[in-house]
């Protein structure tokens, strides 16, 4: 007769541990956005990204052809930062 015991916190540390690691993954797999993907990820539609952060000349953009397009890592930095920066309007 076989008997398996699982703890219960081990089990869920792991599967934290593996979920965490696969978001990382997925976060770094996108160098650039597009203006497509940060309205996804902002949740925010077009005009509203352009009435409230676009023109910040902190913002990270860049213009290819008629095409804008994000560096992933900064864009993200700037926009927790430009986040932040809202409470204390």
């Amino acid at each position: 007769m076989i008997r398996v015991q699982v703890n219960d916190q081990e089990v869920r540390e792991e599967v934290r541990r593996q979920v965490a690691e696969k978001l990382k993954e997925a976060d770094t797999e996108l160098v650039f956005w597009d203006a497509k993907e940060l309205m996804r990820r902002t949740c925010m539609s077009w005009n509203f990204i352009q009435q409230q952060f676009f023109f910040d000349p902190r913002f990270p953009k860049f213009k290819i052809g008629n095409k804008w397009y994000f560096p992933a890592r900064e864009t993200r930095e700037f926009l927790l930062r430009w986040l932040k920066e809202q409470k204390r309007s």
